[in-house]
C-alpha cells in the first residue's frame, strides 16, 4: 500500500494520510500529546505520598518512627527504630484490651483512635520511649 496524501472529497470532514486520518489543520503529535493520563487510584495516591513522607521522616535509637496504617476494620500503629529496622512497641484494634473496651462495628473511630492512642503511649512509656516521630503513612 502507497503512503501518500489524499485530498479530501467533497464529503470528507478531514485530510487522510495512507492509513491514519486526522483533523484538518492538525498534525498527528498534536493529537497525541492530547491524550489523557491514566488515572490513579486512592490506594496508588496514598502508597506515592507515603513514600514522599519515608524520604523526611526517619527513625532513630533517640527518636523512633510511630507509623499508623488504618484499614477499614483496624488501626495499627507501630513504633519503630529504622536504624535497626527492629519494631519497639505495637498497639492495634486487634489486641484484646482494645478490642474489649470498644465496639468498633463500624471502623476505627476517634474514640478506638485515642484508646490505641492510649495502649501505644502506654507501652512506649514502659520501655523509655518519650519522643517520636509521627510517620502519618500518607493518609491526610
Amino acid at each position: 500500500m502507497a503512503m501518500g496524501i489524499v485530498l479530501p472529497s467533497s464529503t470528507a470532514v478531514g485530510w487522510s494520510v495512507g492509513s491514519s486520518a486526522f483533523v484538518c489543520g492538525q498534525r498527528p503529535q498534536q493529537l497525541l500529546l492530547g491524550a489523557r493520563a491514566k488515572a490513579t487510584t486512592r490506594r496508588e495516591n496514598r502508597t506515592a505520598r507515603h513514600k514522599r513522607i519515608r524520604k523526611k521522616v526517619e527513625g532513630t535509637p533517640e527518636r523512633p518512627r510511630m507509623s499508623v496504617f488504618r484499614s477499614n476494620k483496624h488501626l495499627c500503629v507501630q513504633v519503630i527504630d529504622d536504624s535497626k529496622m527492629h519494631t519497639l512497641a505495637s498497639a492495634s484494634t486487634m489486641q484484646k484490651p482494645v478490642s474489649e473496651e470498644s465496639d468498633y462495628s463500624c471502623g476505627p473511630t476517634i474514640e478506638v483512635a485515642r484508646k490505641v492512642g492510649e495502649a501505644i503511649a502506654k507501652s512506649c512509656l514502659e520501655k523509655g520511649i518519650t519522643k517520636v516521630a509521627f510517620d502519618r503513612g500518607g493518609y491526610p
